[in-house]
């Protein structure tokens, strides 16, 4: 039940969560697990789920998945707690206009909007492995769940990789549709791969695959999509997605969010999952959640070798390396510029080091942004909810553990997965995510930092134990995914050009951008480089699209 929009206020189990003793059905399973465990019975659950319990007393409690695949909405007004499981339907229901510029400035910052904040003002999100607790007029927002790594000291490979094996084969067979009609995304990368395979092995059919392929050079990954597929016999399907497809899909895919999302990938995912929908499927199996619990991002790379310059003695830093890199001279001589640049990036710390390549900084805010939004907005907000995230995070793990962690948040709960649930939804196919099991969230848990990354060698453990499984090739091709071309497509096509131009002029109607900005976005900047400046194109037509459809008359002030 992963995209069925529910009625506000309506008491629901939605999901696959499981608990260890039985019950007739899922609303009696919450409330048995409710009255025996309390608040964090949640942490109880095995599964994907979002629940919304009427508690006897007259409170209600609400709670969401490890990884917020289910999301829900909530909103204390005229001294009731109101829930929905998007924020536009609660707004509807509470007669919410506001929207929350500050929200706004989250979005044009990380491309969505981080729970608990939503667009509208006074609704917000309950945030992964959270539940929300309203009784006697007072609410409680809280974790259910904190990750604690407790890492094997003497691993057996053979074991584990026998475990491994059996988890994901159990996380596959437990998400195969009712009706039989299982399909699943293939970008030809190791998770989705992994997912065809074991669909193939579990209905004991060929799996029905499907990919998304670009007539671009440098983005079109469909030849590993066919080395996979051929390896599993799967029944592959391919479609390429167009210009023309971009500009008759992105108005509603905008508007199909509850609030603006500018992940650029949710277009070819729709285009996959309608696909599906059209041959009969009526769930698709998405490989997401495999590098952020193995270590396969390669800024875990990256930060590892930052983090080299932290264990270096203080004394040392400061009396000769120092010296020799942090000065005017020796930073311009070309020998010496790499080590200058290490050092500063080095210097900055956790999380905030992992923003160092962020758009909206790079591009300078005073130069993007009007100045009565930056006045309505506090621009170091996202970073303080990231710090504040990083701070509770699991400070005995390792540095990699850590990022792993911090990614659970915002890079899968926040980002990809809103993006397969949604536009799956739209397409009208259920989703799920076997490599997000809690099972195998467990057993990642367990493994040794080394097995995740070895060296600066990503997700080893994960390649080593499927090794023999998946294709040679697609053991050792770079990480790519359904990349999409816009930057490029928006300066050759003129219907994309005329959609992005149209959308762009329509924010900086609505005083949250600048009209000299968007002037050189237009006519120089993207043309100079498409893929970099085309991903702020993008941004901001999603926002405009979005607001066009939720808040048509929205001006800031």
């Amino acid at each position: 039940m992963h995209n069925h929009t529910l009625a506000p206020d309506t008491p629901f189990a939605a999901g696959n969560a499981r608990f260890g003793t039985a019950a007739d059905d899922a609303m009696n399973a919450w409330q048995q697990a409710f009255a025996a465990r309390g608040a964090r019975c949640a942490a109880d659950a095995v599964g994907e789920f979002a629940v919304a319990l009427a508690l006897p007393g007259g409170g209600t409690y609400l709670a969401v998945d490890r990884f917020a695949v289910h999301s829900l909405c909530y909103a204390v007004h005229d001294g009731r707690l109101h829930f929905a499981t998007r924020a536009d339907e609660l707004a509807r229901l509470l007669g919410i206009q506001e929207i929350d510029p500050q929200a706004i400035f989250n979005y044009l910052f990380h491309h969505c909007i981080p729970s608990p904040r939503t667009i509208y003002a006074g609704i917000y999100r309950l945030p992964p492995a959270h539940y929300a607790l309203f009784e006697n007029g007072q609410l409680t927002v809280a974790p259910y769940w904190t990750a604690r790594f407790d890492e094997l000291r003497n691993p057996s490979f053979d074991e584990l990789r026998d475990e491994f094996r059996g988890i994901l084969r159990t996380a596959v067979k437990d998400r195969l549709a009712a009706d039989g009609q299982t399909a699943c995304f293939l970008s030809g990368g190791t998770d989705s791969s992994t997912v065809c395979g074991l669909l193939g092995e579990a209905t004991g059919k060929p799996a029905a695959s499907y990919s998304i392929g670009f007539e671009a050079e440098g983005y079109d990954e469909m030849a590993y999509a066919r080395i996979a597929a051929k390896a599993y016999g799967a029944d592959h399907h391919e479609y390429y997605v167009t210009p023309a497809d971009l500009v008759k899909a992105i108005p509603d895919v905008a508007a199909h969010y509850d609030q603006p999302f500018g992940n650029s990938s949710a277009v070819p995912a729709f285009y996959c999952a309608s696909k599906a929908r059209a041959d009969g499927y009526t769930r698709m199996l998405a490989g997401d959640g495999g590098d952020e619990l193995f270590g396969g991002n390669t800024r875990y790379a990256k930060e590892r070798v930052f983090h080299v310059y932290t264990q270096i003695p203080s004394p040392l830093r400061a009396g000769v390396l120092h010296p020799l890199f942090m000065n005017p001279v020796t930073g311009n001589i070309p020998l010496l510029k790499k080590g200058t640049s290490y050092i500063r990036q080095a210097r900055v710390p956790m999380p905030d080091r992992m923003q160092s390549y962020n758009l909206l900084d790079r591009l300078g805010m005073a130069e993007v942004l009007t100045p009565a939004f930056l006045a309505a907005v506090d621009t170091q907000g996202p970073r303080e909810h990231q710090r504040a995230t990083w701070a509770a995070g699991p400070h005995e793990a390792s540095l990699v553990n850590q990022m792993l962690a911090f990614d659970w948040r915002y890079t899968l709960a926040e980002n990809d997965l809103p993006k397969v649930v949604g536009t799956t939804a739209l397409a009208g196919v259920d989703v799920s995510f076997p490599l997000l099991d809690t099972r195998l969230l467990d057993f990642s848990l367990k493994l040794p930092t080394r097995y995740k990354l070895k060296g600066l060698k990503l997700r080893w453990f994960f390649k080593e134990a499927l090794r023999g499984f998946l294709p040679d090739e697609i053991l050792t091709k770079k990480k790519h995914g359904f990349g999409l071309p816009f930057g490029p497509w928006a300066v050759k096509d003129a219907a994309l050009n005329a959609l992005a131009t149209e959308s762009l002029r329509g924010i900086v109607a609505r005083g949250i951008v600048r009209a000299d900005f968007v002037d050189s976005l237009l006519t120089q900047r993207l043309k100079e480089h498409a893929g970099y400046y085309g991903e702020m194109v993008w941004i901001l037509m999603m926002l405009e699209q979005w607001l066009r459809r939720h808040a048509p008359n929205y001006r800031l002030g």
